[in-house]
This record gives structure tokens, C-alpha cells and sequence, in this order.
């Protein structure tokens, strides 16, 4: 398939999505552009509900979690209890050794803090290298982005075609509310990572996520102390640090 097919195709998509609940958005993904499907998890409150209807639904979508070595503790523990409740493995993909080693040569361990363009290159070689060979020969690539989560995130599609990794990225919980998020994963009984808890409604590396103080955005405590709109890891953005997109989000979705 071109690029223009594709694009059609995300278009085509995107359209369709905000009159359907989750689970036919995934399904509709599944059916109508085939291929492998990777979902990317970070084991937050929106990836945790799309494992959950991933699994159930038994779908045919793999999916995947980009272990960065820095991660929490309790991140870590979320996704021992999430394979264990769903009797499930999630494939973990992880930085090359040889860029790491580099990293830390030339940055020091914690040499992130030191300037964004440092920040960039420690996502560079733990996330983004990662996520590049997760999604070779994908057709699919779902993610957990809410509109509501940042400013940056609220113009983004359910539906576009990512150049980066010539496939379908699809956003299928882009209108969820996350107070309808967490009531769902209370009904249904998902696990959910304990720091939410402690005040973190968005879950990264440790060393780069604090929890946020009352009135903040979701995601004040990433990268925390960068400013506003510079907070995003590459993963998904272009090199311009611009979100793609392919056609107007509709103003109004339902809440599934």
C-alpha cells in the first residue's frame, strides 16, 4: 500500500471511529487494515484499560512495552500482576546496549537533567531506537493518547498514518474522560499501577516523573523541569516536534 493509500485509508478511519465504543474501534482496526497490530504499553490507567479489551476480546494484536531500564518499581510490578491476571506475557523490547553504554559515556547516568537536547538524546536511545524495531512490519500501532491528557495532545486524531513507521497509528481512547477511565478500570477490576495512587496520573521513567500538585495538567510531572511545550519523548512526535495528523478531530466523542 503508498503512502496515499495509507493516508486515504487513516482518513477513512478516523471518521468512522467517533461513532463506535472501543472495542469495534479495535476490532474495526483489526478487519480493515490487517496485518500486525502492536499495541505499545507504558502499564498507565489508559494503557492498563486497552490491555484489558485487548486480552478479553482475545484480539489479534500483540502487545509490547518499551522497558527503558529506568523504570519504577511499582511499574514493574503492575506488569507481573498483569501477566499473571490475564495469563498473558507482554513482549518487552529494550535500548541496544552498545547506544546505552554510549549514553552514559558521554552524558553521565543522570545527564538527562542537563539540557533538553541531552533529555532528547537519553529518549532517543531508550525509547524511540525501541519503539522503531517494535513496530518493523507493523500495519497497526495503537497507543493509550487522551486528548485530555496535555494542551499538545487535545488536537490529535483517533486515526492517522505515521510516516516514521509507515503504518495506521490509532488512538482509541482519544475521548475518554478520565474520570470514566478510572470507573471502568474499577468495574472491571484491572490492575492498575499503585502510583496512581501517590498522585501520578502519567507514568514514565522514574528519574523524570514526579507526582503533580492539585490544578496541575495530567502530565506536569513528566520531564518536569522542562517547559510546557517541550514534553514529549519522540515517540510521538515528528522530527519538528509536531503531533501528525490527517484529517479535523471531531469536536464531540462518546465516552465508552
Amino acid at each position: 500500500m503508498t503512502n496515499e493509500a495509507s493516508l486515504d485509508q487513516a482518513i477513512n478511519l478516523n471518521e468512522r471511529f467517533a461513532a463506535l465504543d472501543t472495542v469495534e474501534r479495535l476490532r474495526l482496526l483489526c478487519r480493515e487494515v490487517g496485518g500486525r497490530g502492536v499495541f505499545t504499553t507504558s502499564f498507565g490507567i489508559e494503557d492498563q484499560a486497552l490491555t484489558h479489551l485487548i486480552f478479553t476480546a482475545d484480539l489479534p494484536i500483540e502487545v509490547i512495552t518499551l522497558d527503558t531500564g529506568r523504570l519504577f518499581p511499582e511499574t514493574y510490578a503492575v506488569w507481573s500482576e498483569t501477566e499473571g491476571h490475564y495469563s498473558r506475557r507482554i513482549r518487552a523490547v529494550y535500548p541496544r546496549h552498545e547506544g546505552l553504554e554510549a549514553l552514559i559515556a558521554d552524558q553521565g547516568i543522570d545527564g538527562f537533567y542537563l539540557s533538553v537536547p541531552a533529555r532528547h538524546a537519553c529518549c532517543d536511545v531508550r525509547k524511540v531506537e525501541p519503539l522503531k524495531r517494535a513496530l518493523a512490519g507493523a500495519s497497526v500501532w495503537i497507543t493509550g493518547l487522551r486528548a485530555g491528557q496535555s494542551a499538545s495532545r487535545s488536537a490529535i486524531d483517533f486515526v492517522s498514518f505515521d510516516a516514521a513507521h509507515n503504518c495506521i497509528k490509532a488512538n482509541p481512547l482519544l475521548d475518554w474522560d478520565r474520570g470514566d477511565l478510572v470507573a471502568f478500570v474499577e468495574r472491571e477490576h484491572i490492575p492498575v499501577n499503585a502510583l496512581h495512587a501517590k498522585g501520578y496520573p502519567s507514568i514514565g521513567c522514574a528519574p523524570c516523573t514526579r507526582a503533580i500538585k492539585p490544578g496541575e495538567p495530567e502530565r506536569a510531572g513528566r520531564w518536569w523541569w522542562e517547559n510546557e511545550d517541550q514534553k514529549e519523548c519522540g515517540l510521538h512526535v515528528d522530527e519538528s516536534g509536531r503531533f501528525v495528523r490527517s484529517a479535523p478531530v471531531a469536536a464531540e466523542g462518546p465516552f465508552r
